[in-house]
Parts: structure tokens; C-alpha cells; sequence
């Protein structure tokens, strides 16, 4: 049943990730990689409450593991930082990077903590 509610998830999540990338991308336009900036922290707000609320449940297994796994994207926030740095955008990679790792924390901890 786990897989089920992982594949399921995971398959509305990936689907909610890339229309809502796409569409903060049309509507904040730069070399700043917003889209994916803005998703995976409020992926990380929503993993820290969907913690503390539904851990061990099938809902955690459906909504962490499966929607939020695919929601967020570790590979594209690399891809993106990376670019960044190629394209001698040297201030905005760094920028992009550390902000996007304490704001996914502090995301994390406060959504955590809202629900706790």
C-alpha cells in the first residue's frame, strides 16, 4: 500500500512542482532561479508540518514521501546554483544557495513547530 500512496503522491507532486515552477518563472522574470527557490521552501514548511502532524500514518507516506519528495527538487536547486556559477552570476549563486539552505530549515522548523 506504501507504494501506491508514494507513486500517487508523488505523481501530484511532481505535477503541482512543474506548473507552479512555470509559473512564477513567467511572472518573476531573471537569472534568479525563483521558481525553484519558492517551491522547495515552502516544501520544506510543508514537510515540517506534515512531520508533526502525520508521522507514522499513510498520510505522511502519501504527503512527505510521495507529494513532497517530487514537489521539492534537490537535483534542479543543483542544476540551477551551478548555472549560476557558470554564468559568472557568482553573487546570486551564492545568494541562491545559502539562502535557500537556512531559509529551508527555518521553513522546516517553523512549519514544525506551527503544528506541533
Amino acid at each position: 500500500m506504501a507504494y501506491v500512496l508514494v507513486g500517487l503522491g508523488g505523481a501530484l507532486g511532481s505535477v503541482v512542482r512543474y506548473s507552479l515552477g512555470k509559473f512564477i518563472s513567467r511572472k518573476l522574470k531573471g537569472k534568479f532561479p525563483y521558481g525553484t527557490f519558492i517551491i522547495n521552501i515552502t516544501g520544506a514548511f510543508l514537510l515540517g508540518a506534515v512531520s508533526s502532524v502525520a508521522a507514522g500514518t499513510n498520510w505522511y507516506v502519501f504527503l512527505a514521501e510521495g507529494f513532497l519528495g517530487a514537489y521539492t527538487t534537490f537535483s534542479t536547486f543543483m542544476y540551477e546554483g551551478f548555472n549560476l556559477f557558470l554564468d559568472k552570476e557568482k553573487l546570486n549563486a551564492i545568494t541562491y544557495i545559502i539562502i535557500s539552505l537556512i531559509l529551508g530549515l527555518l521553513g522546516f522548523e517553523l512549519g514544525n513547530r506551527i503544528f506541533y
